[in-house]
């Protein structure tokens, strides 16, 4: 088979979805592995290192695309859309549930697509995970600086300083990126809350997170926590869905000027209905008053 790797083409997106020790373990099992010239380069990895693998190094994205097998990190962009075709595999990250147009053209090509975040082992979803805990820790890092004045935000530190109370953090969700940020939020010293809907995972919670507060994910709850809220971040995921709108304007409203909004749901459609996708060059919008983060990529910023 001919495995081929584009260089992705999105927005200050770094990554690459096979490193060339990935390579030389496929080309020892008879494949042959195309790569775009400079796809690792974000990520490190120079076209030599693949071609001490083995790996050939192509000029252009439609060589990459000719392969059997095309692996990526993230969803093909219209640009791209001519270039799947029938009896061509594609993996890569899709998120499909809120993207109408690209789920059209993937039908309308022929290609078989399989969808990185939708591959399950047991009830784990093993290759969105590392994906989930990158964007978590990430999104109590991008909270804070858009916080600091000069970025628009409030001005709230959030670990505080000796006589002034610590900022307070909102997790609505608690699967993995919900977890890793309220573990990151209260690394800094942060005031947190994890909202959830299950049980069980509220009781997982409760015994790892012992400086954090759980709470039953519910409309009542967030009326109540939002008006004291400095960095509210959604970390909602129904696999293979779009996510909830569990925001609203009228909660946003409540929320005092300043604050940040991360919504990690982004890629799955947001959970709030004034979400909308941004990318790394143009990270923010305000809405309502609120400091909105909606960078669909999160990792490709940390390759």
């Amino acid at each position: 088979m001919i495995i081929g790797v584009p260089k992705e083409i999105k927005t200050q997106e770094a990554r690459v979805a096979l490193l060339p020790s990935a390579a030389y373990q496929l080309i020892q099992r008879g494949h042959k592995v195309v790569v775009e010239k400079n796809a690792g380069v974000g990520s490190g990895y120079p076209d030599k290192e693949y071609e001490q693998a083995g790996a050939t190094i192509v000029p252009n994205h439609a060589d990459a695309f000719a392969a059997d097998l095309v692996v990526k990190v993230k969803e093909p962009l219209a640009s791209e859309y001519s270039l799947l075709r029938k009896n061509q595999i594609l993996f890569t990250y899709l998120h499909l549930a809120a993207d109408l147009k690209l789920t059209e053209a993937l039908i309308a090509s022929g290609v078989t697509a399989v969808a990185y975040e939708m591959v399950t082992q047991g009830r784990r979803l093993p290759l969105l995970e590392p994906m989930s805990e990158i964007a978590g820790r990430m999104s109590v890092i991008v909270g804070a600086y858009f916080l600091a004045k000069n970025r628009g935000g409030s001005g709230v530190l959030l670990g505080g300083v000796p006589g002034v109370l610590p900022g307070r953090v909102v997790v609505i969700g608690g699967g993995t990126s919900g977890i890793n940020a309220a573990r990151m939020a209260t690394g800094l010293g942060a005031d947190v809350t994890i909202l959830e809907v299950d049980l069980e995972r509220m009781r997982f919670l409760d015994i790892t997170m012992h400086t954090a507060h759980t709470l039953f994910s519910n409309q009542a709850h967030l009326d109540e926590l939002l008006p004291n809220v400095d960095l509210l971040i959604g970390a909602v995921l129904i696999p293979g869905a779009k996510a909830p709108k569990l925001v609203n304007r009228a909660m946003l409203r409540r929320m005092r000027p300043g604050s940040v909004f991360v919504d990690i749901a982004i890629d799955q459609g947001g959970c709030s209905e004034t979400s909308r996708p941004t990318t790394h060059d143009d990270p923010i919008f305000v809405e309502e008053g609120v400091v909105h983060y909606c960078v669909a990529n999160m990792p490709g910023a940390y390759a």
